[in-house]
């Protein structure tokens, strides 16, 4: 599967975190032939720390017996927030590929560059893979919300 294919899958996940009133952000990860794949569970787990980012990882890292993941490939649709890059190099994540900026909490490029603080790992990143799609999706969450409407999707 290309990156494209992934981060379909991925945005798959967003649209499930919207049916559950999650902040709609999806996130696959690859290692070998095993494909993980979670979104946001802020809500339902009442922990801030459940990204989808975080989920992935955890979910991966418990089947696999191993907190290293070494040789994987993470797709999110949203940059990572400075948490997520913090659980990614911990990790050992070796690519990151995500969709759209986050101005507000992005510590990839966008709000700063966290790879670049000379941590110990930093994984190959790759950005703008269908951008546009996860971007609308978060838009089009967040102005049902402010209008104290529920998304259509749900």
């Amino acid at each position: 599967m290309d990156d494209r294919s992934l981060m379909r899958i991925a945005l798959e996940e967003a649209e499930i975190a919207a049916k559950e009133n999650e902040v709609p952000i999806g996130a696959v990860l690859v290692l070998g032939t095993r494909i993980y794949k979670d979104h946001n569970r802020t809500v339902q787990k009442s922990d801030p720390t459940a990204h989808a980012e975080v989920e992935v990882i955890r979910k991966s890292a418990k089947e696999l017996g191993n907190y290293r993941l070494t040789g994987s490939t993470l797709y999110v649709t949203i940059e990572p927030c400075l948490m997520c890059v913090g659980a990614i190099v911990h990790a050992r994540i070796n690519k990151l590929v995500y969709a759209a900026s986050d101005e507000r909490y992005g510590a990839v490029e966008s709000l700063f560059q966290a790879f670049g603080l000379g941590l110990n790992h930093k994984p190959e990143v790759r950005s703008g893979i269908l951008a546009d799609e996860s971007a609308n999706i978060i838009r089009k969450f967040f102005q049902t919300k402010r209008k104290g409407e529920v998304p259509k999707w749900l």
